[in-house]
């Protein structure tokens, strides 16, 4: 999928001719777009129409909801191809028996064989795989309906929102995009937990909307950190609605019914949403305590609390900002490190998985692979050898910290960047010029090709969660 969006990215044409991005950077693009991390090399607004809306497809694509519901419309085909087979081989068992059967005592012992085959018919649990089919084709729609509403909702109240703000109509009127566009481009985006914007500054422009901002914090929980009970609240009203056995069964059960990973029981769920809720009050008082006159200088005191909730909702792997957090007191840097770092799911409840149970051989052979922080500080080390003349020169900007951020950051698929400023040069040499796009734009392309493997090996790290475990170190 990145190859592909790459590909139609370097096909169109760019706004400005004269400011045609590189091949890396469109690849790394593509790649940011499809793995929904937001890391960026280039400005957003030398990208045209054509160009935001590849960007757009890539980004519904990569989407943790989009992912799982072709998991489960897979799923449901493959039920359904199975089940057919069977009740195939059964009717050709029955069918059998009736040929082979012959004689004065044909009729007798048709109905002995016929009776001995329906009671071994009975003994595989048909009806059983026919219900969970059923489960899973529910649960395939009902997700369905969950990603059509929110992203129709969203669109239409964010293009709402604009007509009716004079001064983010104007915004967009200077930079010469599309209000539906943006508000299609945008809902996409935050849903999908990316958090690329269309225009170069990102949410940045919008610091004073707060309307705007408030209208995309639920969009960003409910595709990612709130998307379970979201998902559950929506299982239970189908439920009561309809009253339809698969769906009954779905509530009862959860995720034992259909194999669905994003479906919680509620009391999971109730100490999912609790632990966002504590994250993101701790985000917003720490944002609030040491940048009231700080970064928030100039706004007022509704708008400073409503960029500290925009900023500590995105933290947790959407990655839109209103602030500038290179001007960000390194603590809240640290605490934003943390939360980028964490899966989305973090429960403090300890839901712990049965100890008892006996470990594959896979599961023991990944036990001892390295751990996700083991990898992060390799890639930690090997950007800081490929950039490590910069960091000899240029270290206001160059600095560990900055790269930490930027790796866990793609690691997480959220976005933040220190970004680059060329007012920190300790030399300048008078050629530097300020880009809107993330730090990684001012690294070489070797530190963009780690970067890339970094982005690619967050989003697939489900599957190496369990590594490192076979190491003690006390």
């Amino acid at each position: 999928m990145s190859c592909a969006g790459w590909g139609l990215l370097v096909a169109l044409k760019v706004r400005a001719p004269n400011r045609r991005p590189r091949g890396i950077d469109m690849f790394f693009t593509a790649v940011s777009a499809s793995t929904v991390s937001s890391m960026s090399t280039v400005e957003m607004e030398v990208f045209s129409s054509g160009q935001l809306l590849v960007l757009t497809a890539l980004m519904f694509g990569g989407g943790e909801v989009f992912v799982s519901l072709v998991g489960l419309a897979s799923k449901w085909s493959k039920m359904r191809k199975q089940i057919k087979n069977r009740s195939r081989r059964v009717e050709s068992h029955d069918g059998d028996i009736e040929v082979e059967t012959t004689g004065d005592d044909a009729d007798a012992d048709s109905r002995s064989i016929t009776s001995m085959v329906t009671e071994e018919n009975d003994d595989i649990p048909l009806d059983a795989k026919i219900l969970r089919r059923n489960a899973v084709r529910s649960l395939f729609f009902i997700v369905l309906a969950i990603l059509v509403v929110v992203h129709t909702v969203g669109a239409v109240a964010v293009a709402a929102y604009v007509y009716a703000a004079p001064g983010a109509r104007q915004t967009l009127r200077s930079k010469a995009l599309n209000v539906w566009i943006f508000s299609v481009f945008t809902t996409v985006s935050t849903f999908s937990s990316c958090g690329f914007m269309p225009t170069n500054e990102n949410m940045m422009v919008f610091s004073r909307d707060v309307p705007l901002q408030l209208l995309l914090v639920p969009q960003a929980l409910v595709g990612n950190t709130l998307f379970p009970p979201l998902l559950s609240a929506c299982v239970w009203a189908a439920a009561a609605a309809t009253r339809r056995e698969e769906v009954v069964e779905i509530a009862r059960k959860g995720r034992e019914a259909t194999g669905y990973y994003h479906l919680f029981p509620a009391r999971r769920c109730w100490m999912l949403a609790g632990t966002v809720v504590c994250f993101i009050a701790v985000q917003v008082a720490l944002v609030c305590a040491m940048e009231w006159g700080g970064a928030l200088r100039g706004l007022s005191a509704g708008e400073k609390v409503s960029n500290a909730l925009f900023l500590a909702v995105n933290s947790r792997h959407t990655g839109e900002s209103t602030l500038d957090l290179s001007t960000l007191a390194a603590a809240i840097l640290v605490l934003f490190v943390l939360m980028m770092y964490l899966p989305p799911y973090t429960t403090w409840f300890p839901f712990e998985e049965d100890s008892k149970r006996e470990h594959s051989t896979e599961d023991q052979l990944r036990s001892t692979i390295l751990s996700q922080l083991s990898y992060l500080a390799i890639f930690v080390i090997a950007i800081c050898i490929t950039e490590r003349r910069k960091l000899k020169e240029d270290p206001l900007n160059f600095n560990v910290l900055s790269i930490v951020v930027e790796v866990v950051s793609a690691y997480g698929n959220v976005g933040f960047s220190m970004g680059y400023s060329c007012s920190r040069q300790i030399n300048p040499d008078g050629l530097c010029a300020d880009r809107w796009t993330g730090f990684a734009g001012r690294w070489s392309d070797s530190g963009k090709l780690i970067l890339i493997v970094v982005m690619f090996f967050g989003r697939l790290k489900k599957f190496s969660l369990k590594g490192g475990k076979a190491w003690k170190l006390n």
